[in-house]
């Protein structure tokens, strides 16, 4: 179920999203200063991708610098990345089968303002984890 429904989000949006998500990490690995929001916006990239089936998990040795770049992550871009899965979310409710999919966008709004001090692992292994965001 899981597969298909990563077939349905890569083609209803999810590769438009993934494409918007390489674009910031692009970006900000041209500054050498955002070069650690770059490598948060390709992992992101990589979840958004393919999400069902994975977890987000926070990182157990994340501390203050992963606090104060999720700060300066929400006011460059990830206000923006929220409102494209906002706004993604709503056009796919127009439909039936788009529902579980807008939930799913829903659900990926904390991990694209916040990325920092946060893990993408398998939604087996994310039960041995303190557990953020799984997209089912």
């Amino acid at each position: 179920m899981k597969t298909l429904l990563n077939f349905i989000w890569l083609i209803f949006g999810g590769f438009a999203m993934f494409l918007g998500y390489i674009l910031a990490g692009v970006v900000a690995a041209i500054f050498i200063v955002t070069l650690p929001m770059s490598i948060a916006l390709l992992r992101i990239a990589g979840f958004i991708i393919w999400p069902f089936g994975q977890s987000v998990v926070r990182k157990p040795q994340a501390g203050v610098g992963s606090t104060l770049m999720n700060v300066v992550r929400f006011l460059i871009g990830g206000l923006w990345h929220s409102i494209g899965h906002l706004v993604s979310a709503a056009l796919l409710t127009l439909t039936i089968i788009g529902i579980p999919l807008a939930i799913a966008h829903i659900k990926l709004i904390p991990v694209s303002c916040f990325p920092f001090g946060k893990m993408v692992v398998p939604a087996a292994a994310a039960n041995a984890h303190n557990v953020v965001v799984t997209v089912r």
